[in-house]
């Protein structure tokens, strides 16, 4: 950990990036630390070939995940962190390497970068191809397109039984009940490309 580890803080507050900044100073690991307001001002400060830390307030995504999705594809060796002081959509929080919550202690926190930084390439992520069958995948890709169980069935030749039975290994498998989640995980995964989302 010799190298200075490049994070950068993005939130629109000022209470959370300072009281972070403070932890991680008092911390003897080696930062650059960066605070932006907003995501689109995130990608200047991104360091190629080096280790990239983002905390970012998850709410600072939601209209914005074209640009999320755009930056976690650009730098796949950066790690997202969420910060939360709010409830958020856990399939939002899935999308993240980490999680901060503000109620979690300094050791807490130190600990959760250490543990990033010490991290080969950051957590792995599960891959789609690996859990997903070739007819699921499809499902999925149909399901983020819009189709509803009859037109997928008719589509793909099946039963709506055998579609709904699809459906329920993809929320079982993902965790993610909503086809909104689905959605977001098959972009994310490259399933699917952002413009087909209907």
């Amino acid at each position: 950990m010799s190298k200075p580890i490049n994070i950068i803080i993005v939130e629109n507050t000022s209470v959370i990036p300072e009281g972070l900044s403070a932890i991680l100073l008092k911390s003897g690991i080696p930062v650059h630390l960066l605070r932006v307001d907003n995501l689109g001002e995130t990608e200047k400060f991104l360091v190629s070939r080096k280790r990239n830390i983002i905390i970012i307030n998850p709410s600072l995504i939601q209209n914005n995940f074209k640009l999320f999705n755009s930056l976690k594809t650009g730098y796949p060796d950066a790690n997202w962190i969420a910060v939360l002081y709010a409830f958020y959509d856990p399939q939002i929080v899935a999308l993240f390497d980490g999680v901060i919550n503000i109620y979690d202690s300094s050791e807490t926190i130190i600990g959760l970068i250490k543990k990033t930084i010490n991290s080969n390439s950051g957590p792995e992520p599960v891959r789609a191809e690996e859990i997903l069958s070739e007819r699921e995948t499809e499902v999925l890709q149909l399901l983020a397109g819009g189709l509803a169980n009859k037109a997928i069935a008719d589509k793909l030749n099946i039963s709506i039984n055998t579609v709904i039975t699809h459906r329920k290994n993809l929320s079982q498998k993902t965790g993610i009940k909503s086809i909104s989640g689905l959605t977001i995980y098959a972009v994310v995964k490259k399933i699917i490309s952002i413009d087909n989302v209907n």
